[in-house]
């Protein structure tokens, strides 16, 4: 039966690249899929129900359960449909993989507010909302569950020209982390993944210019794992994937630099300290 035999999956962002491969791999482990999409343009203008329809029809064709829903998952009534249309169709939920985005780019001093809050409202606060309703929905069943966030490279090392999806892949890393420590009591897992592929959100930046070896099909194992028993307990981490390697990210603190007395630190004595301040575990130092 796969991975998630008898599991109730919803991928939002299903009809783009990532969202996907990751619903038909999904699928293919015995996840019945709710396939959210709102069918945008690249930059999230317009809507159309066909992509997700056509993810869905391809899951069926190939003898899987799928439902397509056409929801804008940055509005909190999109959410909520996501959310009950897999209830209502396969009575519960088990695992949530968010994989909406857009892109806007522009440089920081030319990016206008509405592209801003376009990309957040998107990736950020639809991570937030779909994550919010799915877990509601998983702490009633009492069941446990797995909850997959997708953030980028721009919102873990920065990236020019990408302030507003840095922000909100960096927000993305911060809800992982704490919604992972809010949900431990209840055995639902929230994780993310670091997605590097080639997809119409990415393929005209140069760092792609042929590197068709990083595809979406590279990253939705990390989703698959993730979202299954193979996870374990795992929580609260990210996962890289960029064509064959796969990473972890992690958030790492210097050794530091104490004083030997309880005194404030002056701007001065930062600047000459900057070293060993900033010096790694493992290094020496002393004041």
């Amino acid at each position: 039966m796969g991975l998630l035999g008898g599991k109730v999956a919803i991928v939002t962002g299903a009809g783009g690249a990532i969202g996907r491969a990751t619903a038909l791999l999904l699928a293919r482990h015995g996840a019945s899929v709710v396939a959210g999409d709102l069918g945008t343009a690249p930059d999230g203008t317009g809507s159309s129900p066909e992509p997700a329809r056509g993810v869905a029809g391809e899951i069926e064709q190939a003898g899987g359960a799928a439902v397509a829903c056409c929801a804008d998952v940055s509005r909190e009534e999109g959410a909520a449909a996501v959310v009950r249309a897999a209830v209502e169709r396969f009575g519960r939920l088990d695992a949530l993989v968010t994989c909406a985005g857009i892109a806007r780019r522009a440089p920081l001093l030319e990016l206008g507010r509405a592209a801003w809050e376009a990309v957040l409202g998107v990736e950020l606060a639809g991570t937030f909302l779909c994550l919010q309703r799915a877990a509601a929905q998983m702490v009633a069943q009492g069941e446990g569950g797995r909850i997959v966030c997708t953030t980028g490279m721009a919102g873990l090392r920065g990236a020019g020209g990408e302030a507003a999806a840095a922000a909100a892949e960096a927000g993305i890393y911060g809800l992982v982390r704490a919604a992972a420590i809010e949900l431990e009591p209840h055995r639902i897992t929230v994780n993310a993944v670091c997605a590097v592929a080639k997809t119409r959100l990415t393929e005209d930046l140069t760092t792609f210019l042929g590197m068709d070896a990083l595809s979406p099909e590279h990253v939705a194992p990390a989703a698959l794992f993730l979202a299954s028993g193979l996870c374990g307990e795992r929580s609260g981490q990210v996962l890289g994937a960029a064509g064959g390697r796969m990473s972890l990210y992690q958030l790492v603190e210097s050794r530091g630099q104490h004083k030997d007395r309880a005194e404030i630190w002056t701007a001065e004595e930062i600047a000459e300290y900057w070293a060993a301040i900033a010096k790694p575990w493992g290094g020496t130092g002393g004041m």
